[in-house]
């Protein structure tokens, strides 16, 4: 009995070393899309890669079967969740840490619908139902988002004002 159960639980750790070693790559960069941390230093995305992961081996029993869940959607709805859950998704005013690149002018909830539609290629529906927001917000925002990134103004970091563009201050 022990000895099947080893090998039952080492057939489960090549199982998803496997599966680690496909999707991780693509699963940090979604999260170092949600965070905003610049590609050189992810501190952020690489611990909700680790928890997001860590959490599909607790539950991937019942994720490998040919009836499971698929493990890739499992670990990018932990990771979109674990993001989520986080005070600067919550709370504007603990957004201390400004994200960078192109989705840095976004707020949270604004990039998360923008790499889980685009990025991702989820469905309106899909991205809703993961988030928990209604279709028409996750439309909304998606059409939000891509008009912020679209404007020049906003990637430059400038904003106009009554004479012109000027330096975007705090």
């Amino acid at each position: 009995m022990r000895e099947r159960r080893a090998v039952l639980d080492r057939r489960r750790a090549r199982e998803f070393e496997a599966f680690a070693a496909g999707a991780a790559g693509r699963l940090l960069h979604a999260a170092v899309l949600l965070t905003g941390e610049p590609p050189d230093a992810t501190p952020r995305a690489q611990r909700l890669l680790v928890a997001a992961l860590s959490r599909t081996y607790a539950e991937w029993d019942r994720l490998s079967g040919d009836d499971g869940e698929d493990p890739y959607d499992r670990a990018r709805q932990e990771l979109v969740l674990r993001f989520a859950r986080e005070a600067a998704w919550r709370d504007p005013a603990r957004r201390g840490r400004r994200a960078s690149g192109v989705l840095g002018v976004l707020g949270p909830q604004e990039r998360v619908v923008l790499v889980l539609r685009l990025y991702e290629g989820l469905a309106e529906e899909q991205t809703a139902a993961l988030i928990g927001l209604p279709e028409e917000r996750v439309r909304v925002l998606c059409a939000r988002a891509i008009a912020t990134i679209r404007e020049p103004s906003r990637r430059s970091g400038t904003r106009p004002g009554p004479s012109g563009p000027r330096e975007a201050g705090p």
